[in-house]
């Protein structure tokens, strides 16, 4: 699916706050390679429904024997591994000679005690991948982990890997097998070592898939290939809130135009990036934040959220918001599916002038028929412009006043809001008694300067 930077950043998967992000939230890998790769899967969702339903396939799989996963490989096991490969030993034997052996720690100490301190990781390591295969290798394992297993399963098999493992342990062994050991992993295993630490990242970054599927209540969605593009969900919820509103939403062929109407912070822009978010976890092959969600397999994502200026370039606000449209009616013209998603129309300009943009791109766009589109506006005054068009769904986040109070429900209702409270959230802040009781307001409207 296609996605573009300015998207991941509205939809926040990777922020500069990485606490703040998608992918901090999911990331539940063990390991340094294993979040370098669950990054590479989230910065290119999939486009084949195969690939999608075959990494759903694997999350489930591992769910099933999560706890069978290897405690004993750590990230700083792994690091002690690499790290072997970039210190300058001296010369490690290969010899059955005790001699040879005793001679290497007399006059190579810190080498001697090198070797034996990472073997005991390397050994880790392997016991850790042995228990995957045990544990993963069922018959019906889906095809993708299968797959990964057995390029796993060819870099373990070797005599003196299983051999090592059968010892158990660097303490049993003598100080020629230790050595001969540390010899083989050097000088002859090298490359293997690294194919299965990649194929261990790739497995780890499943895994962290997995656990994040288990620890954050999320739900595997039903994505078809199919002509017309569609989203159903219900308990769709946005996934970095603590305390998460649900809700229902459906898009279809009928109903592709979501026009979006509420007041400020009444929830708009966290319900159009909650369905952003859903659909592009959707596409990566995880579970998604919703009780239930069903949708068709999308070309692309494009969002128009949080458009910046360019002082550098000399752009502005408003130039770069049309900008951000004229790539979006591109896009939407190719009759691919397209999930657009557009927060606040053409904030950078008058209001009149925004309404007849608004207006025009609106009457524009609901023309497309292969994509699903939803469109908030704080410019309610156009929707009854727009009420001849069957495809668009109008919905609305309702607001409460009770005195001073604003009570939000933060669900959607069915028509277009009319509320008002940019004055009255001014007033409740006290910004109307401050501006009021600024010293010397009052009198400079009157002020003259003292004749010389």
């Amino acid at each position: 699916m296609e996605i573009d930077a300015t998207t991941l950043r509205d939809l926040s998967v990777f922020n500069a706050d990485a606490e703040d992000s998608v992918f901090h939230k999911i990331n539940f890998t063990r390991t340094t390679g294993g979040r370098t790769e669950l990054e590479q899967l989230l910065r290119h969702p999939y486009h084949d429904l195969n690939r999608i339903l075959a990494t759903q396939e694997t999350i489930r799989w591992i769910l099933k024997r999560e706890s069978a996963w290897p405690a004993e490989i750590t990230n700083g096991t792994l690091m002690v591994l690499e790290k072997y490969y970039t210190y300058n030993f001296d010369t490690i034997p290969n010899s059955s000679s005790p001699v040879d052996a005793l001679a290497y720690k007399l006059f190579h100490g810190p080498d001697f005690s090198m070797v034996r301190y990472t073997l005991g990781h390397f050994l880790d390591f392997f016991r850790g991948i042995n228990r995957i295969l045990a544990a993963y290798s069922d018959e019906g394992a889906p095809s993708l982990l299968k797959e990964l297993l057995l390029e796993v399963r060819a870099r373990m098999d070797h005599d003196v890997i299983r051999e090592a493992v059968a010892v158990g342990s660097v303490e049993k062994m003598r100080r020629q097998q230790f050595l001969a050991l540390g010899h083989f992993l050097l000088y002859r295993y090298k490359h293997q070592l690294q194919d299965l630490l990649r194929l261990y990242h790739r497995l780890d970054a499943y895994y962290g898939m997995a656990m994040a599927v288990l620890h954050l209540g999320l739900h595997f969605p039903v994505v078809r290939s199919q002509s017309t593009p569609v989203i159903k969900a219900e308990g769709l919820f946005h996934l970095l809130l603590d305390e998460p509103v649900p809700y229902n939403l459906r898009l279809d062929y009928e109903n592709n135009f979501l026009f979006l109407t509420g007041a400020n912070m009444g929830g708009k822009s966290t319900f159009i990036r909650a369905v952003g978010i859903s659909v592009f976890m959707a596409h990566v092959g995880m579970g998604v934040p919703a009780a239930s969600m069903e949708l068709s397999l999308f070309d692309g994502l494009l969002s128009n959220i949080q458009v910046q200026d360019n002082i550098f370039k000399g752009e502005s606000y408003f130039f770069n918001e049309v900008q951000r449209i004229k790539n979006t009616v591109l896009k939407v013209a190719d009759g691919k599916k397209w999930l657009i998603l557009i927060d606040e129309l053409f904030k950078g300009t008058n209001i009149e002038d925004a309404m007849n943009c608004s207006t025009a791109v609106i009457k524009g766009l609901v023309k497309v028929k292969s994509s699903l589109f939803v469109l908030s506006t704080h410019l309610y005054e156009i929707g009854a412009s727009l009420m001849d068009y069957p495809n668009i769904a109008f919905r609305y986040f309702e607001t409460e006043v009770r005195g001073d109070q604003l009570l939000f429900s933060y669900q959607l209702r069915e028509g277009i809001s009319n509320d008002r409270i940019g004055y009255l959230i001014l007033r409740r802040e006290k910004v109307i008694d401050l501006l009021e009781n600024l010293p010397g307001a009052a009198g400079a409207i009157n002020h003259k300067p003292p004749s010389a």
